[in-house]
């Protein structure tokens, strides 16, 4: 039996929608399209709290685990001293 390489697949799960937003535009830059499930039930406060899944291709998955690896690298590896936020509002 032959699997459709347009099936979706789950590449991973993360516990807000900022996080999910984030890996899909980091994504996106390697070339691959991702879409999120779970946004609207991950912000609940409740006993079993929702999470938001990065959905891609199956044909996409492995350059996806690849690319989110280096992703993962790069946040890590981030200076945040040297990151401009501006000033806060008054």
């Amino acid at each position: 039996m032959t699997t459709d390489p347009n099936n979706p697949e789950v590449l991973t799960h993360v516990a807000n929608v900022v996080e999910a937003a984030a890996i899909v535009d980091g994504l996106a830059s390697h070339g691959i399209q991702a879409s999120t499930t779970g946004s609207y039930t991950a912000g609940f406060q409740a006993e079993a709290p929702g999470t938001v899944q990065i959905i891609v291709k199956a044909s996409h998955l492995d350059r996806a685990r690849e690319a989110l690896s280096e992703l993962e690298r790069e946040f890590s590896e981030l200076d945040w001293s040297q990151i401009d936020v501006g000033k806060p509002d008054e």
